[in-house]
């Protein structure tokens, strides 16, 4: 199969990614990391994030076998799937873990010298933070499209000639997403795990019953909590956000091939288009990369405007990129299906501005949560909690606009649901995902950079750099939790648009795994047709699925209640690993003589090694089952009771991800407004009671909460991975 030109410009996007991330790599290791007390406990950070994340691969590894083996048995002896399957598979962890590895270990390089930056100026360090923040944007997205790039490569080498030629293809590539999604799914859950627990028993026990600073180096869990925030938020996220960038490219590319498989050459056009659009972003993130500066004696709103001129530039020269690369791609529609980009662009900043509001402690329900502290720990809760549920709306309303828009757009406002309209409206809506995260090599960078500043402030208080400098590192820290919380809404919303753009391309490998099986159906005009041809009505109207099927129903409340269910599941894996810090943090007050007075050194090693075991045993249940799920409810209730269990995780896990991420961000940005003197500052009551919010929203937003975006598109692509299975025993 010839490949367009214009396809080559997808390897050499990635490589030029790869290379500029190399290249903020070796500028900040060229930086220097300061005081010899900065240094060994940056080491000890490093140290202790390389043995879990070598440990983590370990388990992982060991999951990836064993599926590989069962697909395997499937492709080659039950023929029920591709042959390529387990090996896509396999690339697909191989690169998810790999983008987890590079930015952890830039992340613990960068913190210690970004310290050492804000000792000279706000600039300096916001500056080595941020740029190493996007060594693991360029790493994720530059990872994702070299796999995506020899994927297609190569398939195309094996696959000749008909219309199903390029559906086979891309849906066989959207099954390596099952290999990210799972081992996105490991880390975000073991990583949020290891860091929860060790940031909630290092604040009971240090800042509430001993009153202690933050990061204080007298704490034993000080340097569990620096490590977690490297395995959970970066190591974690990059896995995270690999899988929804290659999602939303692949599903895109999956769904152009089946909306314009009658449509000749247009079909590789409308293939190749979502590549296209992420490869220019690329050279554009990196252009944002460059125009991200402040000055000194910055203020919050100053800090977020530095990053938002070079995340919002970049969006903008996206949108105006698109409809130049669409035009001259000729695909049909160039005008509708730019403006579905400029819909997904539009949405993720407006969530992202949504979510900025509800955290940031520049706004009011920060505020107002912050002010709660004056009547105790419980009012905090509440008004964090209610200011959680309320924040829901505009993500919500915002996609589902989105979702209207550009499939309104895509299919030219054609409203009668006709077989051809409905296909190249989901297209649409696929290529709005690829619109939002076609600039995520900066977009995740502000992201990554979050616990770079986090860690350069432990590793500040804990060097006892000064007053000065500490100051400079709460401020690059208090706008590292907000461009957190906002990188979570980013990523939730993204994972939105992508599980839809997955619901639809299950759809084509069931049409897929009925055609190899020679299963025929009957249209909705009475005639018998292969699977092939069927259309989405013609295959809807076949399984019955329509909301009076109890099949769809039952599905609909089992993916629900799914997202419910990993997060309780999650949520307690966090307390009791907490409970078992807080114990050893007690017990090394109690029994160590001298910690309190500074003349005795914690034993960190005890509580690093609570939090690696407990992660380690405490994510595989919650994995697993995420895997599971899909697998029964196809088995039982069959192809109609899939398709509702992935509308009900999608429409339940989406809205309880933004509530957890938004209420855990605002609890934490009003504890740090009341550490900044506001309400009675640091040891008061109202600090002590925010601290309690503090903790309540830690697992909140670090752990459960992130992880629903990728509990709701791995079940899609196991379902999409398991569609054989499904379709020989329904």
């Amino acid at each position: 199969m010839n490949l367009p030109q214009a396809f080559w410009l997808v390897p050499v996007a990635s490589v030029v990614a790869l290379g500029m991330a190399y290249y903020f790599f070796r500028t900040m290791m060229a930086a220097d990391e300061g005081t010899p007390r900065m240094r060994e406990i940056a080491g000890h950070v490093r140290r202790g994030a390389m043995a879990y994340l070598k440990q983590q691969y370990k388990v992982v590894t060991l999951v990836f076998v064993v599926l590989a083996i069962v697909f395997a048995f499937m492709a080659y002896v039950l023929k029920w799937q591709n042959p390529w399957v387990p090996f896509a598979f396999l690339t697909g962890g191989f690169f998810s873990g790999l983008a987890g590895f590079f930015g952890m270990k830039t992340a613990t390089y960068a913190s210690a010298r970004t310290a050492n930056a804000a000792r000279r100026s706000l600039d300096g360090g916001l500056r080595i933070a941020f740029r190493s923040g996007a060594v693991m944007g360029l790493t994720v997205v530059g990872l994702g499209l070299l796999d995506i790039a020899i994927w297609f490569i190569i398939l195309s080498q094996f696959y000749e000639g008909d219309r199903m030629a390029l559906i086979t293809i891309t849906t066989t590539m959207l099954t390596f997403g099952m290999g990210a999604s799972t081992q996105a799914l490991f880390a975000r859950v073991g990583g949020g795990i290891y860091t929860k627990a060790a940031d909630v028993g290092a604040d009971i026990v240090g800042k509430v019953e001993a009153d202690i600073p933050e990061d204080d180096p007298r704490n034993p869990a000080t340097i569990a909590d620096n490590v977690g925030d490297n395995v959970g938020d970066v190591a974690g996220m990059g896995a995270d956000l690999y899988e929804s960038y290659c999602g939303s490219i692949l599903s895109t590319a999956a769904l152009g091939a089946t909306a314009f498989a009658m449509s000749g050459e247009m079909q590789m056009k409308a293939v190749v288009a979502p590549m296209l659009i992420a490869a220019v972003g690329v050279f554009l993130s990196i252009f944002g990369i460059y125009l991200v500066r402040t000055k000194e004696g910055a203020t919050m709103r100053d800090l977020l405007h530095s990053l938002a001129v070079g995340t919002n530039v970049s969006a903008a020269l996206i949108a105006v990129a698109t409809f130049a690369i669409l035009y001259l791609l000729g695909i049909d529609n160039w005008l509708g299906l730019s403006c579905s980009v400029v819909t997904g662009l539009a949405a993720g900043v407006i969530i992202g501005q949504a979510t900025e509001y509800y955290t940031s402690h520049s706004y009011k329900p920060t505020q107002k949560i912050s002010e709660a502290g004056l009547t105790g720990s419980a009012t905090v809760i509440i008004k964090g909690i209610g200011t959680g549920m309320i924040s829901t709306c505009i993500p919500v309303v915002t996609i589902g606009v989105a979702i209207m828009l550009s499939y309104l757009f895509a299919n030219g406002f054609d409203m009668q649901m006709s077989a051809e309209a409905l296909s190249k409206g989901l297209y649409g809506i696929g290529i709005a995902a690829v619109g939002m995260l076609s600039t995520l090599g900066i977009t995740l960078a502000t992201d990554a950079y979050g616990p770079i500043a986090d860690n350069a402030g432990g590793n500040a208080e804990m060097s006892e750099l000064g007053e000065e400098v500490r100051h400079r590192t709460d401020a690059l820290d208090a706008l590292g939790n907000t461009t957190a919380a906002t990188g979570k809404g980013f990523a939730i919303g993204s994972a939105a648009l992508t599980a839809l753009a997955l619901l639809a391309s299950y759809i084509e490998e069931i049409k897929i795994a009925m055609e190899r099986a020679g299963t025929t159906l009957t249209n909705l005009r009475g005639e018998v047709i292969s699977a092939a041809d069927a259309t989405i009505p013609d295959f809807m109207n076949y399984f019955q699925v329509n909301l009076m099927n109890p099949r769809v129903l039952v599905g609909a409340f089992i993916g629900a209640m799914a997202a419910f269910l990993f997060c309780g599941l999650t949520m307690e894996a966090v307390g009791r690993a907490a409970q078992k810090m807080v114990e050893e943090v007690r017990r090394q007050f109690r029994e160590i003589k001298g910690i309190l007075e500074g003349q005795a050194t914690p034993d960190y090693g005890s509580c690093v090694e609570i939090s690696t075991r407990a992660a380690q045993h405490e994510m595989i249940f919650p994995s697993l089952l995420a895997i599971a799920i899909p697998i029964v409810v196809g088995l039982v209730l069959g192809v109609a009771g899939v398709l509702g269990l992935l509308v009900g995780g999608l429409a339940g896990g989406f809205t309880l991800a933004v509530f957890m991420a938004n209420a855990g961000g605002a609890w934490d940005n009003a504890k740090k407004m009341v550490e900044e003197g506001n309400f009675g500052g640091k040891g008061s009551f109202a600090h002590k009671a925010t601290i309690v919010g503090d903790t309540v929203g830690d697992p909140f937003k670090d752990t459960s909460g992130p992880s629903l975006n990728i509990l709701i598109k791995l079940m899609s692509m196991v379902s999409i991975v398991m569609a054989g299975l499904t379709v020989a025993f329904s």
